[in-house]
């Protein structure tokens, strides 16, 4: 009879009629989405953990809960719309890298550090020249050169 999207467009609500006594109910039909850890462990794909993850990489920096919700909802979406019941833990982190990025860079680097294990100075070098590299002119950060030089100090005496 009618059908509408809930939770974020993760279920279907579908109004429906018995064919025998033609009495209305109400039905919700869900997609389970399953994760594959790298030891091989099936577990269902959690919001919460995501933001985990991200809560502790944007510690310190400007990022509201509801930023953080926001980006969760859109990994959810990013992994769903690969259309399959199970994907891998890294797909998941592939899919937060983006949101972040255009969150918080800073945020953006701490979680890419862990997630891609950087194990230099140069692999975060390479991270930062990337960054820059694709920031549009109009980012949000200005380059350094263009900043005033701070005021000379004095000796104080």
């Amino acid at each position: 009879m009618d059908s509408r999207t809930a939770d974020d467009g993760t279920a279907i609500r579908r109004r429906r009629q018995c064919p025998e006594c033609n009495r209305r109910f109400t039905t919700v039909e869900t997609t389970s989405l399953s994760v594959v850890k790298r030891s091989g462990v099936t577990e269902p794909f959690s919001r919460s953990k995501v933001l985990v993850g991200v809560r502790k990489a944007c510690q310190g920096r400007p990022v509201t809960d509801d930023d953080l919700a926001r980006l969760a909802q859109q990994v959810e979406e990013m992994i769903r719309a690969l259309g399959s019941a199970e994907v891998d833990a890294h797909e998941v982190g592939l899919a937060v890298l983006g949101p972040l990025r255009e969150l918080d860079e800073i945020a953006y680097l701490r979680f890419a550090s862990v997630y891609q294990a950087f194990e230099s100075l140069e692999d975060f070098e390479s991270a930062i020249t990337l960054l820059r590299a694709e920031r549009e002119p109009t980012g949000r950060e200005p380059d350094p050169a263009d900043l005033p030089a701070p005021p000379a100090r004095g000796n104080g005496g």
